[in-house]
């Protein structure tokens, strides 16, 4: 309950934080966001491109553990991990603060799941991490992103929405039921995931487990019958 009361407090708090700089009301916030997705990148800032792009990381790290989760839940993943694409923790936040915990999972995994759940899949998200964020350090101009954050309301709020993102994951039990779902029982692991910003979860994705699928054509074997048997060839 504790948890739950922090996220809905900052969520509710990046709500009127937002709202009270207005970044959609900013002359060049719709500029920045055209050349973004675009990308026509030569005259904005790389550090700026680079959290650009891991908004959109970060979002398939949570898939990884929300669509499982969302099998279990009242509320489905879907539109939450839709919107986050787009809104970052506002949209994410209210999943997180809505679900119930749970620590189980029943199968069949579907195409998407089975994607999800795969390894391959996380070591996909950490290579593209660490390409950007080599390209930003390589790149970059520190300086001048620093300037934009001070000035720029577009750059300030992705700034703080990328951090959040950081920050929630292990706020939330999602981390806690995935771990039980397979089995997990390593504390050196759930801290590594919960404390290293973005690697530590996503180093999680790599080493964990895939989920215990339930094969629809299997069924357990009959139980045996009570009582005496019936011999034929006795009348």
């Amino acid at each position: 309950m504790v948890r739950k009361i922090l996220l809905w407090w900052i969520w509710a708090g990046f709500v009127v934080y937002t709202i009270r700089l207005a970044p959609l009301d900013q002359p060049d916030t719709w500029a920045i966001a055209h050349k973004l997705f675009t990308l026509q990148w030569t005259d904005l800032n790389t550090y700026l491109v680079v959290i650009f792009w891991l908004m959109g990381v970060w979002p398939m790290i949570y898939a990884c553990l929300m669509f499982a989760d969302g099998r279990m839940q009242s509320l489905p993943a879907w539109p939450y991990f839709l919107g986050s694409n787009g809104t970052g923790v506002l949209c994410l936040l209210p999943y997180l603060g809505l679900r119930q915990p749970n620590q189980e999972f029943s199968g069949p995994k579907d195409a998407w799941l089975r994607t999800l759940d795969s390894r391959s899949m996380g070591i996909g998200l950490t290579v593209c991490a660490i390409a950007l964020i080599a390209y930003a350090l390589l790149v970059g101009d520190w300086g001048n992103f620093v300037q934009e954050w001070q000035t720029r309301s577009f750059v300030h709020l992705i700034a703080i929405d990328f951090c959040l993102m950081c920050l929630i994951f292990p706020l939330s039990t999602l981390l806690n039921d995935d771990m039980a779902r397979r089995g997990l029982h390593s504390p050196q692991l759930f801290w590594l995931a919960a404390l290293v910003p973005l690697f530590g979860p996503l180093l999680y994705l790599c080493l964990r487990p895939p989920l215990p699928e339930l094969n629809p054509t299997s069924s357990p074997p009959a139980p045996p019958t009570a009582g005496v048997t019936y011999d034929s060839t006795h009348g």
